[in-house]
């Protein structure tokens, strides 16, 4: 794992910021952002890409389509006159801080060396399918994403409860059976599921 961070350093007292760039010029805004004397942070994880001849390991950005960086108000502007820049996170035109810790949280996982992949956003009260395994196909709610290696399978009529592990990487989101057609919300009604102990 490779962290690719400026050697710029502000204070703590300047906020992070999200800034969205075209995706695949991560790398190019993270040097723009360099030349202009500006704090950026780029997490990156290494990916084996197949290609005709020859297996290629690659450099790919964790969050695509973004580049961190550390600005004051009057930065702003310089940024969003960066090439590839389109624009700043926020509400509105209102840039929204990200906040110290989990720059810093994500910093620390990066350079602990372990394996690092781009995961989906999952959170609680989301309804989730399982991709992969013998559990493939079934869908439930996540009620606690405190351990990431069980999977509750609840039969509501009963109210009684199973816990299977399975791996935390087949959990993907999904389009809660409210909002979906009347034979899917048939084939799930009755399970709920989620990640518990």
């Amino acid at each position: 794992m490779d962290v690719i961070e400026s050697t710029e350093r502000s204070t703590d007292a300047i906020p992070w910021y999200a800034v969205q760039v075209k995706t695949t010029h991560e790398k190019r805004v993270a040097s723009l952002l360099d030349y202009g004397r500006f704090e950026w942070f780029l997490p990156v994880y290494e990916s084996k890409r197949l290609w005709s001849d020859r297996i290629k390991r690659v450099q790919l950005p964790l969050f695509p389509g973004y580049v961190f960086c550390r600005f004051g108000p009057s930065g702003r502007v310089s940024i969003l006159k960066t090439p590839s820049v389109m624009r700043i996170v926020g509400v509105g035109y209102t840039p929204l801080p990200i906040p110290e810790q989990e720059i810093a949280a994500i910093q620390r996982i990066v350079k602990s060396g372990l394996d690092v992949l781009p995961h989906p956003f999952l959170k609680t009260g989301e309804w989730v399918r399982i991709r992969g395994g013998a559990l493939n196909g079934l869908e439930g709610l996540i009620v606690d994403l405190r351990h990431r290696d069980r999977l509750i399978v609840s039969v509501n009529l009963l109210q009684r409860s199973v816990a299977v592990e399975i791996d935390s990487a087949w959990v993907v989101p999904t389009q809660s059976p409210l909002k979906a057609s009347p034979k899917t919300l048939s084939a799930s009604a009755g399970v709920a599921a989620s990640r518990h102990p």
